[in-house]
């Protein structure tokens, strides 16, 4: 992987909060399919991943040679249950910003480190970014299509 290949995966991993704040403002007062998560859910459960999930595999690599990590999904984060809508995606957005810094604090060797998950086998720094801007984009047009589908 290229330096600039690199920053082209940060920067779209860094440009979430920006997009979830968008597809949030849009989806908001829609209604909750049965079954499905809610607004604040959907944003709790990211900053779940985003501290379990992604900061936690990064300082592993920092730590570890070739971790493995099991699939898991966290449930949404349980923390400040009194939050707003506005709280909970400035605490994403400080959390995701906390995981591009341990990004940025890494050269070319770091990003070239692996672990191997369960499903997806050995993944370098890059690949595990990259799965998780396909989580995000997963919610983000969950959220987007709530917004087209009504309410808000």
């Amino acid at each position: 992987m290229t330096a600039a290949d690199a920053r082209e995966v940060r920067d779209r991993f860094a440009a979430v909060p920006l997009e979830l704040s968008a597809a949030a403002v849009g989806a908001e007062g829609s209604p909750v399919p049965a079954g499905e998560w809610g607004l604040d859910e959907v944003v709790r459960h990211l900053i779940a991943v985003e501290e379990i999930v992604w900061q936690g595999r990064l300082r592993q690599l920092a730590l570890v040679d070739r971790p493995t990590w099991p699939w898991i999904e966290p449930e949404p984060w349980s923390g400040e249950p009194a939050a707003t809508l506005g709280d909970l995606l400035a605490i994403f957005r400080d959390g995701r910003a906390e995981t591009v810094a341990i990004l940025d604090g890494m050269n070319a060797q770091a990003w070239a480190r692996t672990g191997v998950h369960a499903e997806w086998g050995e993944i370098d720094v890059a690949e595990l970014v990259k799965r998780a801007i396909e989580h995000d984009e997963e919610h983000l047009a969950g959220l987007r299509a709530a917004s087209v589908g009504g309410g808000g």
